[in-house]
């Protein structure tokens, strides 16, 4: 046989060998990224809040608050980077640092770390209105023969849904001077923070976008893909939505009815999270929102809480005329983390509602008769130096229910060390929910006690707390409070 001949025949053989490798290696899954290598992949970095995997060798933060953590061997640290962005880090819980405008391998320990374990947490700075930069995260770069750690991931998480205000808007840090992340770090929980800029809970004609909405989406883009629950489950959503709507011309009716059908989204994705709808911090649909509440819980769901906020802002507390500064975040997450925390404490589990399919499977209702609470010890002040004035109004009310704010003052001479303040309903008025007070109700009698920051009145000193309450028919004004036992003038 001619050697030409022979030379065809073996390349064609080699060609086809390669071809039969070729379509085997195709067919195998890719590689697996070992654990502590760094890579977006590997198991010892925890990713907290909504990234986007889709992208094994890139993950993408897509809303504010999202943060990385890990532990990491060896002396230094970078960061491998697509394109320019903005970020915060922290190392070995030191405070967070900021890097502006950094791309490709980025060195986060100029000067390198002693020798042994460490921790690192990054946030990227929000990607939102002007700023368009490259949140995308592509791994860490270590020391020869250091590893990554297994990230020490604190075992609740709360979720902030907002406007924003929610991320933190012409604070110092964004996000991490916003109330969310403060209230989860004084909490000792995992945090995201979910928000748009000018955000609105309800869709409008004039392009307004619905978080509510975006709630279900990995990221805030309308073509965002639907994010997948099963990822984490929220111990607790905290809702601060309204601000925006009014001016879109959101009808007061529309906004309660659509605010009460998002609440049972968010218990449809997290059956067992206490979910708090905050009053606006400017007040808007104060009395829509505590009516969404007061109509979901009539329906069952014990473990949603209606906040009010009002006096929360200090007159220091904002950088313009809606957002807070960092002053007023701090204020806010100081109120806000007790309420929370009481809640985290011991959940209820929700109860079946009239909700859509995404409604949290049935379980058995508890009593409709809130739980006893136990009064924080009263020390009644000296005989003689007692006296008090009560103030109570109704500053909503509604279809079956209303909400009511009590007022307390010490017009006595000595400071009053615990208080527990007694009235009687004559309409078969039935307290659902307080805030800034414990409370239990026997029939018509109520007894409101004082919460753990609030037990001190000084003399000339108020305090207050609100309610909600189911009523039907008259709502008349209790006739008579006494504080302590001792009675008290109507102011």
């Amino acid at each position: 046989m001619p050697v030409s001949r022979i030379r065809s025949i073996i390349a064609a053989g080699a060609a086809g060998v390669v071809a039969v490798l070729a379509a085997t290696l195709v067919g195998l899954p890719p590689a697996r990224a070992a654990t502590g290598d760094g890579s977006p992949t590997d198991a010892n970095i925890a990713f907290v809040g909504r990234w986007d995997r889709s992208n094994s060798s890139a993950y993408v933060p897509n809303w504010a608050g999202a943060y990385l953590k890990t532990g990491f061997t060896g002396t230094t640290v970078k960061l491998r980077q697509r394109r320019t962005i903005d970020l915060y880090y922290s190392i070995d819980g030191a405070d967070f640092r900021y890097l502006t405008n950094v791309s490709g391998t980025v060195d986060l320990t100029p000067t390198p770390l002693r020798a042994g374990n460490h921790t690192l947490v990054v946030s990227y700075r929000v990607v939102a209105g002007s700023y368009t930069g490259d949140a995308v995260f592509q791994g860490l770069t270590l020391d020869p023969g250091a590893r990554t750690l297994p990230a020490v991931v604190r075992p609740r998480l709360i979720e902030f849904v907002g406007d924003s205000i929610t991320l933190g808007t012409t604070s110092s840090r964004t996000a991490l001077t916003a109330y969310g992340w403060l209230t989860g770090e004084q909490l000792g929980t995992e945090h995201t923070q979910l928000g748009y800029g000018g955000g609105c809970l309800v869709a409008t004609a004039d392009g307004c976008v619905s978080v509510a909405s975006q709630f279900l989406r990995t990221g805030y883009a309308a073509n965002s893909p639907a994010w997948d629950f099963s990822r984490y489950q929220a111990d607790a959503v905290v809702i601060n939505l309204g601000t925006n709507d009014r001016s879109h011309g959101v009808g007061g009716a529309d906004f309660q009815n659509q605010y009460a059908t998002f609440i049972r989204t968010v218990r449809g994705r997290y059956p067992r999270a206490a979910i708090f709808a905050l009053r606006t911090f400017s007040g808007r649909y104060a009395a829509e929102t505590a009516a969404a509440v007061s109509t979901v819980t009539g329906g069952g769901d014990r473990n949603v809480f209606y906040v009010d906020t009002t006096g929360w802002l200090p007159a220091d507390g904002l950088s313009d005329s809606v957002h807070p500064n960092d002053a007023g975040h701090r204020a806010i997450a100081a109120r806000l983390a007790p309420v929370v925390a009481a809640k985290l404490s011991t959940t209820p589990t929700p109860t079946p509602t009239t909700a859509p399919p995404t409604t949290a499977p049935p379980t058995t209702a508890p009593p409709t008769t809130p739980p006893a609470t136990t009064a924080p010890p009263v020390t009644t002040p000296p005989a003689g130096a007692t006296g008090c004035a009560v103030g109570y109004a109704v500053t909503g009310q509604w279809q079956g229910g209303f909400q009511g704010e009590v007022t307390i003052r010490n017009t006595g001479t000595a400071p009053v060390d615990g208080w527990t303040l007694q009235w009687s309903f004559a309409d078969g008025q039935r307290i659902s929910q307080a805030w800034n007070a414990g409370y239990t109700q026997s029939g018509g009698t109520v007894r409101a006690t004082n919460a753990g920051w609030n037990g001190t009145i000084a003399p000339g000193a108020t305090t207050s707390f609100g309610f909600l309450a189911d009523v039907t028919g008259a709502n008349n004004r209790p006739a008579g409070f006494t504080l302590n036992g001792t009675a008290c003038t109507l102011s």
